[in-house]
């Protein structure tokens, strides 16, 4: 059994997944507040993935923005395992990177 989730682990939910704002923001350098209005209108995109075989049990979540990507994965409680961020600075991201 786990203790109470922390911030940074995601809870799954009937309607979907909860996570924290704020891990999201952290990892696209902007605020929740700014990270909630981008992902209302788009600048934002999001892709959700499951694992299969030896992934089996994993989500994996990226995050898009205009010049960077997060990816959290995490395992079947929704602990967060794994975070890597690809930044492009001032470039934008390019299409490649929206491959995973």
């Amino acid at each position: 059994m786990r203790s109470k989730p922390q911030a940074h682990d995601l809870r799954f939910e009937e309607n979907g997944i909860e996570l924290d704002a704020t891990v999201v923001a952290a990892g696209l350098k902007i605020s929740p507040t700014d990270l909630l209005q981008r992902l209302r209108d788009g600048t934002v995109t999001t892709r959700c993935e499951t694992g299969v075989g030896e992934d089996a049990g994993r989500l994996r979540l990226t995050f898009f923005s205009d010049n960077r990507r997060l990816q959290l994965v995490a395992d079947h409680n929704g602990a967060i395992i794994q975070r890597r961020v690809l930044n492009f600075g001032e470039k934008p991201l390019p299409a490649s990177a929206h491959r995973g």
